[in-house]
């Protein structure tokens, strides 16, 4: 399904600034759907949550700080990889994994309120001239909180006051998955949009943007994979150190950084999608190996 998503979105990209209005309210489904599966007393920080946002923030000072002698164009690029707080579909994916839906929540929210309050003088540092930081800090808070905020409450609300309603949305979190998918159809095809539009030029820029995407894609989740095994739960670890939110990072590089720096993440999409759809095959076919060994033992 996601690699079908992507390619749909690749071939139609030229309408998908029709349907970008769309996009949030997607979001906003599709997490409704995966928070009704959450219990709010299991919402609480842990070591998990605390490993994860150090590696997140040292991670992008980091990598600047290396890169940057080399090419402030790559150094911005994977720069903006590493900072990007953690997607709002990675509770979808974490659940569907069988990790702790609870422990991504908890992160993604750490993470989108940390990147709100970080990024202003961050931005200012490598040089964003004539920032304003409190304006800056409530447009990216705006974006990005409302989107976690929102479901959550509405599915704490349908929980005490309409528990119908919770259970037949907790029961089919499949609907979460398609409308992910459908939501990754406007996210790539608008990302395609802004590549195709770069000069000739720049091709061997996003090229090597491209590549450091895939790098830095592959160094976060196996990093989360390894902080998650210390804290008891690798799949949580993974998605939420790993899963971006690459919407967001795209906004932020064009608008305050180096608007090449961009392909960074609008590649980052399709690295972390491709991981993505690998463990859900992988786990399937597990999930489905495990069921023919049990159903071969009860016989």
């Amino acid at each position: 399904m996601l690699p079908i998503a992507m390619a749909t979105g690749l071939i139609f990209h030229s309408w998908m600034e029709y349907a970008a209005w769309a996009a949030p309210w997607l979001i906003f489904i599709m997490l409704l759907i995966t928070f009704c599966r959450i219990d709010p007393r299991h919402i609480r920080f842990t070591r998990l949550t605390g490993f994860c946002l150090t590696a997140q923030l040292a991670g992008s000072a980091g990598v600047y700080l290396l890169l940057c002698p080399f090419n402030i164009d790559l150094a911005q690029g994977m720069m903006i990889c590493f900072l990007c707080p953690t997607a709002t579909a990675a509770p979808v994916i974490t659940g569907m994994l069988g990790g702790s839906i609870e422990r991504v929540a908890t992160y993604s929210l750490a993470s989108n309120i940390a990147v709100a309050l970080l990024a202003p003088p961050v931005f200012t540092l490598i040089g964003a001239e004539g920032l304003d930081f409190v304006a800056t800090t409530l447009t990216i808070a705006q974006r990005v909180v409302p989107l976690i905020i929102l479901p959550f409450i509405a599915a704490m609300m349908l929980r005490r006051w309409a528990r119908p309603v919770h259970k037949a949305l907790s029961s089919r979190q499949e609907i979460s998955f398609y409308v992910w998918a459908l939501s990754l159809i406007i996210v790539v095809g608008r990302a395609v949009s802004f590549a195709i539009k770069e000069p000739p030029a720049m091709i061997p820029a996003m090229i090597m943007l491209a590549i450091g995407a895939g790098l830095a894609c592959a160094v976060q989740f196996a990093v989360g994979r390894k902080i998650g095994a210390r804290c008891g739960d690798k799949i949580a670890g993974a998605q939420g150190l790993g899963q971006k939110n690459t919407v967001l990072a795209v906004w932020m590089a064009i608008t305050y950084l180096n608007p090449v720096a961009s392909i960074a993440p609008a590649a980052y999409i399709a690295w972390q999608n491709t991981v993505n759809s690998l463990q859900l095959y992988y786990h399937a076919r597990h999930c489905a190996a495990n069921s023919k060994l049990s159903t071969g033992r009860r016989r």
